[in-house]
């Protein structure tokens, strides 16, 4: 009988693990090099830079420049049916009704420039300029990707830490609770601990799940610069990892290397191609023409009833200009003011960076020292923490003090948190200024 009992209740046991529902699976954890290149391949920005690059790139060649000879093949028939009254100095009319006309033609013609004031050549340069500078703006675009994604990756290691924090302050709340109510019911206790200490948890509870709902919106966010289903469940990683070597020295070498300054640099030179453009049309032009020709006509009345001629052509065409009301000499000087505003532009940019460089660079060497701090604030912390568990279990502490050493405990780990973020975000704006993010 015995046996039989437990043998039922092993079953009974099979039967309701199996009518429990299946444990949902954790999400998989997102790594930031998977983040990176995720976006890299999703990213519309990335895809319309490199779009634009792509169209510069077909633009430069000698053709756009209009340093390649141009072919036409022209041809025209004509059958024209027309009342004709011709008087000849003969004396003699002719009247013919419905006389028919019949006009053929075909020629092909080709021209080269010789020489146009160097118009072409700048053309040229100018294509390839602005070819290069597509592939810097693509590049900066990727740096701008890398970036934002690694900001909006490790917001979310940010909140997800701060979740960790308050649930290790949650659990020492639950364990509160329980030695209250266990020494409440020997008597140790009454009930106005009880009720503090179940309110302590409750708001513990209630800041959690608004720092979960933070949460989600940074993971949110990340998605959304990932380009994927902003319902996907991920997991990312539970660190925030600061480098401290990187050097000032180094940081301002490679800054020359970011894209937009290069990119502006490589704009001012376009418009000095443009104003050598605008020089050019002040300038003679010859060009070198060639075709052949093939022509028919056949009348059915007049002086000449057929006519046909055929044969190749050649020859140079010049042009001088002589006066165009002054326009080209106006745009000629638009041309250089658009050089100097350019220029300007230039150098404007180039001081911005240099100062967000500089600031960057500033948060950086703070934040390593206040993370420093922090991380021994936060051990200590959590060391005091422990000691005054310890304190209350052994009846030598108040609520007060659990209380103050769980405050200090929360305080501690959002500051090393929010420092590590801060520190982090430097080092992402110092590594995107120099063009150093990798995926």
């Amino acid at each position: 009988m015995k046996y039989l009992t437990l043998l039922l209740l092993f079953v009974s046991i099979q039967l309701a693990a199996q009518q429990l529902p299946a444990p949902t699976p954790p999400p998989p954890v997102l790594t930031l090099h998977e983040a990176l290149t995720t976006a890299l391949k999703n990213s519309l920005d990335v895809q319309v830079s490199q779009a634009n690059a792509e169209v510069q790139g077909l633009r430069n060649n000698a053709g756009f420049a209009g340093g390649l000879p141009t072919v036409g093949l022209t041809g025209n028939l004509n059958e024209i049916l027309s009342n004709t009254q011709q008087e000849f100095n003969t004396g003699q009319t002719v009247t013919r009704t419905g006389a028919v006309f019949s006009q053929y033609a075909a020629g092909l013609s080709g021209s080269l420039p010789l020489y146009n004031g160097g118009l072409v050549r700048a053309n040229r340069q100018r294509l390839n300029e602005l070819a290069e500078i597509g592939q810097l703006q693509l590049n900066s675009a990727v740096q701008t990707v890398l970036a934002d994604v690694s900001l909006k990756y490790y917001a979310v290691v940010q909140q997800e830490r701060f979740i960790r924090t308050l649930q290790a302050s949650v659990d020492v709340s639950r364990q509160k609770l329980r030695l209250i109510e266990v020494r409440q019911s020997v008597g140790l206790a009454n009930n106005a601990d009880r009720f503090q200490a179940l309110l302590d948890l409750n708001a513990q509870l209630q800041t959690q799940t608004q720092q979960r709902l933070a949460a989600d919106q940074a993971r949110a966010d990340l998605l959304r610069a990932l380009t994927l289903d902003l319902t996907r469940q991920v997991a990312v990683e539970d660190t925030i990892p600061v480098d401290n070597s990187l050097r000032w020295a180094d940081l301002e070498n490679a800054l020359n290397q970011n894209p937009d300054l290069l990119a502006a640099e490589r704009q001012v030179r376009v418009s000095e191609l443009l104003e050598r453009a605008a020089q050019a049309a002040r300038r003679p032009a010859l060009t070198l023409n060639s075709g052949t020709n093939f022509s028919r006509n056949a009348n059915s009345v007049g002086v000449v009833l057929f006519n046909q001629s055929y044969g190749p052509s050649a020859g140079l065409g010049l042009t001088l200009p002589i006066y165009s009301g002054g326009t080209n000499r106006r745009q000629v000087d638009i041309a250089r003011l658009n050089t100097r505003t350019t220029d300007l532009r230039r150098q404007a940019l180039q001081r911005d960076y240099r100062l967000n460089a500089r600031k960057a660079w500033l948060s950086y060497e703070q934040q390593l020292t206040l993370v420093q701090n922090a991380e021994e604030n936060y051990r200590v912390a959590r060391q005091l923490l422990h000691l005054v568990q310890l304190r209350l279990e052994a009846g030598l502490s108040t609520l007060v003090d659990v209380r103050v050493a769980q405050q200090s405990f929360e305080d501690a780990g959002y500051r090393l948190v929010n420092y590590r973020y801060a520190a982090k975000s430097s080092e992402i704006t110092l590594r995107q200024l120099g063009a150093l993010l990798r995926p």
